[in-house]
């Protein structure tokens, strides 16, 4: 398993594939909701890809938002869950964020993964809220600079 910054359009298009398969053909959001003005290679945002096996199969990227963290569209290929490969990705992309100065991360959970992102250190910060038809918690976590 390796975690690798995206850098070229053709690992970009990788990850655009992964999200597609995740969340609009495996829970229905809607494609011009999926993808926006920071899925790009302009600096804004940064993307990075986990493999397994060699292959590209987990997603996700963070831009600085209100000067937090701000770590979105994660996700795994269905068949590669459950192998720890999303904490390598919260994990890289919070060294992103320390890489960048930024001592808070926020996320915009599904409900279902709240577990998960509180034994990586999170707190929920909110009430559930719905988006695109999913329901979701704000979490945050203080990251360590030192």
């Amino acid at each position: 398993m390796k975690v690798k910054k995206i850098t070229e359009e053709i690992d970009l298009n990788k990850a655009f594939h992964i999200r597609k398969a995740v969340f609009v053909e495996e829970q229905g959001v809607p494609h011009e909701d999926e993808f926006d003005d920071f899925d790009k290679l302009n600096g804004k945002c940064e993307h990075i890809l986990v493999f397994y096996n060699e292959q590209p199969v987990g997603t996700g990227r963070i831009r600085i938002h209100e000067g937090l963290g701000k770590l979105e569209r994660i996700c795994i290929l269905e068949p590669y869950r459950n192998f720890g490969l999303g904490k390598e990705i919260i994990k890289s992309l919070e060294e992103i964020a320390i890489e960048k100065g930024v001592s808070q991360v926020k996320l915009h959970g599904q409900t279902q993964a709240e577990g998960f992102y509180i034994k990586l250190g999170y707190r929920t910060s909110s009430d559930p809220f719905m988006e695109d038809g999913i329901p979701h918690v704000l979490m945050i976590k203080e990251l360590s600079t030192v």
